[in-house]
């Protein structure tokens, strides 16, 4: 599929995982300038970590200056250290992490991991392992810039091997090289795994609902 304005596409909304940070090479700023990119032209609106430095605020300004909508959401103990300057389109301040990451959940079709450092990770794992215990179905990828989570991918590999993984959980996390590759993948997701227990009995009303589908 490309991406262009005949485009129809799955998602109108992404959330994207990404850090406070732009990392020692140029490589991981153009992959978020990439993935901006190819949201506006797919007409996919933005849910993030509210930040407007380091990779959050190349996506968030890329995606904002396309015309599309972007939400960021930030705990209000962390605004003085991710808010540099003017916020970027919509930003929700909530009270702390357990809640920036159910209201991210909540207002995303699907989840993307650009290379980041422990927070990114821990929000992407959370994410992957709600998609386990069957709380959502939505697709859950990493943006592997320049093999950045190959040591974290044969992590998840030695799972499998090791008895802790199911194989069909390790389906679970989708990843690519490329922004296109990735996009691709997540579209055409469909869960194989067996969940841990039936969608319908987690109370989701406390997290607010946010699974839709």
């Amino acid at each position: 599929m490309e991406g262009n304005d005949n485009t129809t596409c799955r998602f109108k909304r992404v959330c994207v995982f990404c850090g406070s940070q732009s990392g020692n090479r140029r490589v991981f700023g153009d992959a978020a300038l990439e993935l901006g990119d190819e949201l506006v032209k797919r007409k996919i609106d933005l849910v993030y970590g509210g930040g407007s430095v380091g990779l959050m605020g190349l996506i968030s300004q890329k995606v904002h200056d396309g015309g599309c909508h972007v939400l960021g959401v930030i705990p209000k103990a962390l605004m003085p250290l991710e808010i540099s300057g003017e916020t970027i389109g919509e930003v929700q301040i909530v009270l702390d992490m357990h809640e920036r990451k159910a209201v991210m959940a909540r207002e995303a079709d699907a989840f993307i991991a650009l290379p980041g450092g422990y927070g990114t990770m821990e929000e992407v794992m959370e994410m992957i392992t709600w998609s386990q215990l069957g709380i959502h179905k939505k697709p859950v990828g990493l943006l592997n810039v320049d093999g950045y989570y190959n040591s974290l991918l044969t992590l998840f590999d030695n799972g499998v091997k090791e008895g802790f993984i199911k194989p069909g959980a390790r389906e679970i996390v989708l990843s690519a090289p490329t922004v296109h590759e990735l996009l691709e993948k997540m579209e055409n997701y469909a869960p194989s795994h067996k969940h841990v227990a039936p969608h319908e009995s987690w109370q989701v009303e406390k997290l607010g609902d946010y699974p839709r589908s």
